[in-house]
């Protein structure tokens, strides 16, 4: 069975606004951890905001990442998109938590969600989530957009590391799995 996984950037805060997460320069740590992830996708699972972003932005990429996130199958979830052109992209049909079952038992790699944070706090809320994975920045914003929904969550530390830059790499699984 294929895992969830949720990756985001994050501030210290919770705050996953990553236009607003300036200030920390990307480096090779950082490289790596987006590196093991794309290794480990099988799919990409995002909302259509995201979907229109990356499809703006990842098709006029080129090298080895970007051919390899652009290759990677996306399942879009929108109740207002109809149709996909960054390929191989599909939009997502149903109700939420069993297309996204139905996803998991399938074949392939891991699934991730990029940004997408209505959809991410959704997901969440499901308990459909197998991991998250974050870049947490060093610094804290004060408001705006939050990963995790209202109410508690509980997880357990899977790994942490600190990145010369200052970001901390940390992967959690739900305290439950």
């Amino acid at each position: 069975m294929r895992k969830l996984i949720i990756t985001e950037f994050i501030s210290a805060d919770g705050i996953a606004e990553v236009e607003k997460l300036k200030g920390v320069a990307w480096n090779d740590e950082m490289q790596a951890f987006k590196d093991e992830e794309l290794a480990d996708s099988g799919a990409m699972l995002i909302g259509r905001k995201t979907y229109d972003i990356f499809a703006g932005h990842w098709p006029k990429e080129t090298g080895a990442f970007a051919d390899r996130f652009n290759g990677l199958r996306k399942y879009v979830v929108s109740n207002t998109l109809r149709d996909v052109a960054w390929a191989p992209s599909e939009v997502l049909k149903g109700d939420l938590a069993q297309a996204v079952t139905e996803l998991k038992q399938g074949d392939g790699g891991n699934i991730y969600v990029h940004g997408s944070l209505n959809l991410a706090q959704q997901l969440l809320a499901l308990g459909l989530v197998d991991r998250v994975r974050l870049l947490s920045h060093p610094l804290t914003l004060g408001e705006g957009k939050r990963l995790f929904p209202a109410g508690e969550l509980q997880f357990r530390l899977i790994s942490s590391k600190p990145f010369a830059n200052g970001v901390v790499a940390l992967e959690y699984a739900p305290a439950t799995a």
